[in-house]
C-alpha cells in the first residue's frame, strides 16, 4: 500500500467502480457479465472468499472456467447479513494478502450471485436442482456435519436432522436442502452432482457423504442408494489463515482506497490438495496452484494435527493468560515453546511426510506463519467451538501416542487448560464470554472438575475411551491441579523444563 493509494478518494466497490480503483490493485480482467454459474457454495465466510473463490478467480483471469462461477448460499441469520453486504457490491470481495514485509490487494470476482436465505431453503433447493450446477461446496465449520465427536458416526437423533427427515421438502439444514435437490435431479433426469467439503475435517468428503446419505436414508432409502452410487464426494485439504473481519480489516481496505463492506485479509500462504473425484466435471484449479492427488489423507493429517491442533495448543493458554492474538501467543516465550515441544515430541511422530515436506519442516513453516505480526487472528476466534475442534485436532494425536507408547503429557496439559478455560475466567480475573455452542454445559463441568478432574473426562461424546487410559487421564488430572493451584504459565514451564 502506498501513500498515494491511501490518500486517494475511496471508491465504493462495485462492477461500475472497478476501473476507478487505485493503481496497484489487481481486479478481474474477465467480463463478469459473461460468467455463468457452475458451483453453489454454502457458507460464504472469509475463508471461502480468500481460498476457494480466489482459486477460481485466478483461473478465470487465465480466460478459463467462465461457466463455473459461484452462487453463494447460506442457512443461518449471519448468512443473510453477509448476503446483503455482498449483493450491495455485486458480490465482489477485496482480498488483502498480509506478508510480514509487504501487502497486496486484489478484487475477486468469481461469485456472481447470493441466494435468499430462507427458513424452508426453497431458493437453495431450486438452484441446486438446475442442470448447470455441477458442484455444491460447503464451508460450515468442523462441528456442522452432525457427527458424534467420539464415534465419528452420523448423529441421526439431532433435532435438526429429525426435522429434516420428517419435512424433506422444507428442510432447515444445508444437508436437507441438498438431499431435496438431489431428489429433484434424480426424478427429472438432471443427474448427480459433486458435493465438496471445504472444512478442516479428516476425510472431509467421506464425512460429507456420511451425513448426506444418512439423512436421505431416514426419509427415502432408494434416494440414499442413488446418492451413494451416483454422486461424488472428493476429500480435500484446505489451508490459509484468514482472520475475522473487524474494524482493523475495514480500515486496511480503506487505506487501499476501497470502500468494501466485507473485505478479507489473509496470510501469504495458500494450499488446496484435492482428490480428483468429480462426477459432473470440475474447474482446472491445478493450473493456479491447487494439487490433485490420491495422497490427500497424508496432507490432511499433517495440516490438521500440526496447524489446527497447534492452534488449539497456543490459543487456549493464550486465552487464560490474556494474550489477544495468535502472533502475540508466538511472541510469548512460554506459549511458543509449548507449541514447538508438543508439535515435535507428541504430534510429529505420528505424521507422515508428504511430497516436498517433512513433519519437522512443516512445524517450522507453521511456527513462521503463526508468528506473522500482520495477521490479527484472535485467540478467541481460534479457540472457538473446542467441543468440535479438540476431538478432531488434538485427540487423534493422543490416541496415536497411547497406542505407540509415546508421551501424551503435553497434549494432556492442553486439554487441562481447555477445561480451565471453560470455567469462564482468565487468570487476571476477566470474564471469558461464551465461546462454544455447548458453553453452559462445558462451564458447569469445568467448575466441577476443579475438585474432580474425571468429571471433565466423563464427557463420552468427546473423550470416549480416553478417560480410561491412565497415560492420559493421570496426566490430565495432574496438570489441571497445577493450573488451578499455580497457574497456566507455571504448568507450561514445568512441562517444558
Amino acid at each position: 500500500m502506498t501513500d498515494a493509494n491511501a490518500s486517494t478518494a475511496r471508491a465504493r466497490l462495485s462492477n461500475r467502480s472497478l476501473a476507478q480503483l487505485p493503481a496497484g490493485i489487481d481486479r478481474p480482467t474477465y467480463d463478469r457479465a459473461g460468467l455463468t454459474p457452475g458451483i453453489v457454495h454454502i457458507g460464504v465466510g472469509n475463508f471461502h472468499r480468500a481460498h476457494q473463490a480466489w482459486y477460481l478467480h485466478r483461473l478465470m483471469q487465465l480466460g478459463q472456467a467462465h461457466d463455473w462461477a459461484i452462487i453463494g448460499a447460506g442457512v443461518r441469520a449471519a448468512d443473510a447479513a453477509m448476503r446483503d453486504r455482498l449483493l450491495a457490491q455485486d458480490c465482489l470481495s477485496t482480498v488483502i494478502e498480509l506478508d510480514p514485509a509487504s501487502e497486496h490487494a486484489e478484487v475477486v470476482g468469481s461469485m456472481i450471485d447470493f441466494l435468499p436465505v430462507q427458513d424452508d431453503n426453497r431458493a437453495l433447493i431450486e438452484c441446486l436442482s438446475r442442470a448447470e450446477i455441477r458442484i455444491v461446496a460447503l464451508t460450515v465449520t468442523e462441528g456442522g456435519y452432525y457427527v458424534d465427536p467420539a464415534s465419528g458416526r452420523f448423529d441421526h437423533e439431532h433435532a435438526d436432522i429429525q426435522f429434516d427427515s420428517q419435512n424433506p421438502s422444507t428442510p432447515r439444514t444445508a444437508f436437507g436442502a441438498i438431499v431435496a435437490a438431489l431428489r429433484v435431479r434424480r426424478d427429472t433426469g438432471v443427474g448427480p452432482l459433486t458435493a465438496q467439503s471445504c472444512d478442516n475435517l479428516q476425510v472431509n468428503g467421506d464425512v460429507f457423504k456420511q451425513t448426506l446419505v444418512g439423512l436421505a436414508r431416514l426419509s427415502d432409502p432408494t434416494l440414499a442408494d442413488w446418492i451413494d452410487r451416483e454422486c461424488s464426494f472428493p476429500n480435500s485439504m484446505v489451508d490459509c489463515i484468514v482472520p475475522a473481519t473487524g474494524a482493523h480489516e475495514l480500515q486496511l481496505a480503506k487505506g487501499w482506497g476501497i470502500d468494501d463492506a466485507a473485505p478479507v485479509t489473509h496470510e501469504n500462504f495458500r494450499q488446496w490438495v484435492i482428490e480428483d473425484n468429480f462426477c459432473a466435471g470440475r474447474p482446472d484449479w491445478d493450473q493456479v496452484g491447487a494439487e490433485f492427488t490420491d495422497q490427500v489423507h497424508d496432507f490432511e493429517v499433517m495440516k490438521i494435527r500440526i496447524l489446527n491442533g497447534g492452534h488449539q495448543v497456543i490459543s487456549v493458554p493464550g486465552e487464560l493468560l490474556s494474550v489477544a492474538s495468535i502472533s502475540g501467543c508466538m511472541r510469548d516465550p512460554d506459549i511458543s515453546r509449548l507449541f514447538v515441544k508438543i508439535a515435535k515430541d507428541e504430534i510429529a511422530p505420528h505424521v507422515k511426510a508428504v511430497p516436498n515436506m517433512t513433519p519437522d519442516r512443516y512445524i517450522g513453516l507453521i511456527e513462521s506463519r503463526f508468528s506473522n505480526p500482520k495477521i490479527v487472528d484472535t485467540t478467541r476466534r481460534v479457540a472457538f467451538d473446542g467441543s468440535s475442534r479438540h476431538p478432531g485436532f488434538i485427540l487423534p494425536s493422543i490416541r496415536d501416542g497411547i497406542a505407540r507408547g509415546n508421551s501424551v503429557r503435553g497434549l494432556a496439559l492442553v486439554e487441562a487448560a481447555w477445561a480451565r478455560m471453560c470455567a469462564g475466567t482468565r487468570e487476571d480475573g476477566s470474564t471469558i464470554e461464551p465461546n462454544d455452542p455447548n458453553w453452559d454445559h462445558l462451564q458447569a463441568l469445568a467448575l466441577q472438575a476443579k475438585a474432580d478432574p474425571m468429571v471433565w473426562l466423563g464427557m463420552e461424546n468427546i473423550y470416549g475411551e480416553l478417560a480410561q487410559a491412565p497415560e492420559f487421564s493421570d496426566a490430565f488430572a495432574h496438570w489441571l491441579g497445577v493450573i488451578w493451584r499455580d497457574g497456566t504459565r507455571a504448568a507450561i514451564q514445568a512441562y517444558c523444563a
